[in-house]
């Protein structure tokens, strides 16, 4: 990382735009259980490639059943996908405010009016498809990970963090995005957690 992409932390703070989308796609894999200590380089191309291969995915409807709830806030989920049966749990009060975070912090070229709630379905539709589909074993390929070698055998290894990478860059994407998704979260982490914030 050079000095231009430095940020203060309090500049990240008063500004999450501050920080570039990969950046903010190494957080999170680094605070992902299971990278701790790991190289940061390393930890940045894991982001680009997941990155890249969420953005390369083709547009697929979800088949999901969609049920909206409104603790979200107390949860700090804005969706969340679950697998028996197939369900997109979306959180209308974590929506709700981070549609008034768009707004307060200027945002709304970079989120259209709905595309928040239309990223949240976008993203929880790759992690079925990376629970269901063949793309679980083609992310894992993506990312180059090797955790076992046997001569010219090799066994790509799973990258705690790496899927949500992806699925936020599929969101970006498909919903015409100017930021990452993966903004929007961090600024509405630092909402949530801020002191003196009541739940």
């Amino acid at each position: 990382m050079t000095a231009t992409e430095r940020t203060a932390p309090d500049q990240e703070l008063m500004d999450p735009a501050a920080v570039d989308d990969i950046e903010w796609a190494v957080r999170l894999l680094a605070a992902t259980p299971t990278h701790e200590g790991r190289d940061r380089e390393l930890l940045r191309q894991w982001a680009r490639r997941a990155d890249e291969f969420g953005s390369r995915l083709a547009p697929v409807p979800s088949t999901a059943r969609v049920v909206e709830r409104d603790d979200g806030l107390e949860r700090m989920l804005l969706a969340r996908y679950t697998s028996r049966p197939p369900t997109v749990e979306l959180y209308t009060d974590t929506l709700t405010l981070a549609e008034e975070l768009v707004d307060a912090r200027g945002w709304r070229a970079w989120y259209p009016p709905g595309s928040v709630r239309a990223a949240a379905l976008a993203h929880e539709a790759v992690h079925a498809r990376l629970h269901h589909g063949p793309e679980k074993a083609a992310l894992k390929q993506a990312l180059d990970h090797t955790v076992l070698r046997l001569g010219r055998h090799r066994v790509a290894g799973h990258v705690a963090g790496a899927e949500e990478v992806a699925a936020h860059a599929y969101a970006r994407t498909v919903c015409g995005l100017g930021r990452s998704p993966l903004l929007l979260t961090a600024a509405l982490r630092a909402a949530l957690t801020r002191p003196g914030r009541e739940n």
